[in-house]
């Protein structure tokens, strides 16, 4: 990167400014059971309550805002779903056109969402690399930019902010965080969580579904490794390789990856409803599940962070992750 981590720290502080009143300053949540299960006191951010569903409404909002500001009357976004529908919404605020590229298998809520934003919804593939191409192709055709979901500079340092919310308010309540964990898709989200924790001495970790794990061997190997992306009920933590921003952020400064299962998922996603009262989506209660597996650290953990990512899930599936015998419909879930 030609910038400094210290440098780009500053864009997730000035997005936080610029976000401020235009985004909802989710709560931060805590139960006694959940505390008990990790031997430490563990605070939630619940951006699943977010406008849009998700803290990718963040990222969108100072992207879009920043390009509308500029004379763009349209952007273009591809993803699995949040970014899209917080691409959307974004743009709709800014009166800009909004074109977002889903896979075949979206869930459909993510696509009745989108739509209901206004943006012209388009299908492309499973595959990310699909999406991309295609969103590429109608940047051409209309000379819109295209947003991506986690390799943007504005996008990184939106999503940070939610982080950076969650360290100030630890810390305005005497409770500072030792340990931040945030899910990994395609690295910005995690990305913005090490911008926003630089120089604060708290260790922040990626967590990733068994089989969706770039981010865990492009660290082991020094260099960017995509995999083919294994089924999971985290349909928004499956992108086949970490975008090439986040993964220069994150190198030097990521504390680890922690893999986590769809039991695992699961069974966080059944905290997280029993406990809390809040629905998170599989693809945010991963983070709670790898707060759940931390390695040890150097010393005992106090106060773990954890960002609840977003909150759009189907009914059905939430009904499957309720079933007592979650491991007997794990691949049917896994499929929707």
């Amino acid at each position: 990167m030609s910038r400094t981590v210290g440098q780009v720290r500053a864009d997730v502080e000035e997005a936080s400014r610029w976000l401020a009143g235009r985004v909802v300053r989710t709560p931060v949540l805590r139960s006694p059971v959940i505390d008990e299960l990790t031997g430490a006191r563990v605070l939630l951010k619940a951006e699943n309550l977010q406008n849009g569903g998700s803290y990718k409404m963040r990222g969108a909002l100072r992207a879009v805002g920043r390009l509308a500001a500029a004379g763009h009357s349209g952007v273009i976004a591809q993803s699995t779903g949040n970014h899209a529908v917080a691409v959307a919404l974004a743009a709709r605020q800014h009166g800009l056109a909004a074109t977002v590229v889903l896979p075949v298998d979206a869930a459909p809520t993510k696509v009745d969402r989108a739509r209901a934003a206004g943006a012209r919804v388009v299908f492309a593939g499973t595959g990310v690399e699909e999406r991309v191409a295609v969103a590429n192709g109608l940047s051409d055709e209309s000379g819109h930019p295209v947003i991506d979901a986690y390799d943007h500079p504005d996008v990184i340092a939106g999503q940070g902010t939610a982080s950076l919310e969650l360290i100030e308010e630890a810390e305005r309540a005497g409770t500072p965080l030792d340990a931040l964990v945030v899910p990994v898709g395609g690295g910005g989200g995690v990305a913005g969580a090490c911008l926003a924790a630089a120089g604060s001495g708290i260790e922040v970790y990626g967590v990733e579904p068994v089989g969706c794990d770039s981010l865990a061997r492009s660290l082991a190997t020094g260099v960017r490794v995509p995999v083919a992306p294994a089924p999971t009920i985290a349909d928004g933590l499956r992108p086949s390789c970490v975008g090439e921003l986040p993964f220069a952020i994150v190198r030097d400064t990521l504390r680890g990856v922690v893999r986590v299962d769809d039991d695992e998922i699961a069974a966080a996603f059944r905290l997280i409803l029993t406990e809390l009262k809040v629905l998170a989506e599989p693809s945010g209660a991963a983070g709670l599940a790898g707060a759940l597996r931390l390695p040890p650290g150097k010393e005992r953990r106090r106060t773990i962070g954890v960002v609840l990512t977003g909150g759009n899930v189907e009914a059905g599936l939430v009904a499957r992750l309720m079933a007592p015998r979650f491991a007997d419909v794990a691949g049917e879930g896994a499929a929707a």
